[in-house]
């Protein structure tokens, strides 16, 4: 695993801690996570820096719940995830 798939994988670790605080009331429980995850990620982290760009939001939504199908959430979930996004979105991949 290269430098910056490590580093989005760690983004998407303390996107789904700050996503469980944030709803906590609920233990984590959000429907619409994956819009949640997208926003806090284009808006509120270093994700656009690592990849080069913003990914659309629409585009990195529609990733993320393909990713969860695909995947599911267990653990390193964020290691596949972030490759996975990695591919897609680099400027350059």
């Amino acid at each position: 695993m290269d430098e910056t798939t490590k580093k989005i994988s760690a983004l998407l670790h303390e996107a789904g801690e700050t996503h469980h605080t944030v709803y906590r009331i609920t233990d984590g429980e959000d429907p619409d996570w994956a819009s949640w995850y997208s926003d806090w990620l284009i808006d509120h982290s270093e994700l656009p820096d690592l990849l080069g760009r913003a990914p659309v939001r629409s585009h990195l939504v529609a990733e993320l719940v393909s990713l969860e199908g695909e995947y599911g959430a267990d653990q390193g979930w964020e290691d596949r995830y972030a490759a996975r996004i990695v591919e897609r979105f680099r400027v350059g991949s």
